[in-house]
């Protein structure tokens, strides 16, 4: 365990960051970013996970989880994570609101994009 006790599991390609193992998405959406740049997947999926968390925090039970791959010419997110209560409606169309929304993409392709380590 990791940066404040966030797990951080790492893929050639791709990052995974959860505060519990086994990661579990009861909770998902993905979305396709366009990004043909080197960027820091680690970076982008604490900054997704903490936007994400901002607009879920009230979800009963809720644990984080966020996926970031690198692909040709893009990256896809996959955000969501456990949730130990009821599951209302609503949270899947938060999330995919926060996803795909232009100001919160280019803030995290941003801060990304100031140190591609990982």
């Amino acid at each position: 365990m990791a940066k404040a006790g966030w797990h951080r599991l790492r893929e050639e390609d791709a990052v995974t960051i959860a505060r519990r193992l086994p990661v579990r998405f009861d909770l998902a959406v993905e979305a396709r970013l366009p990004c043909a740049r080197p960027v820091s997947l680690t970076r982008v999926a604490h900054q997704v996970r903490q936007d994400m968390w901002r607009r879920l925090q009230g979800l009963r039970g809720f644990s984080p989880a966020v996926e970031v791959r690198q692909e040709a010419g893009h990256l896809t997110i996959r955000a969501g994570g456990t949730v130990a209560g009821a599951l209302p409606a609503t949270a899947r169309d938060t999330l995919a609101e926060l996803l795909d929304s232009p100001t919160h993409r280019a803030r995290w392709l941003a801060h990304a994009g100031r140190r591609a380590d990982g």
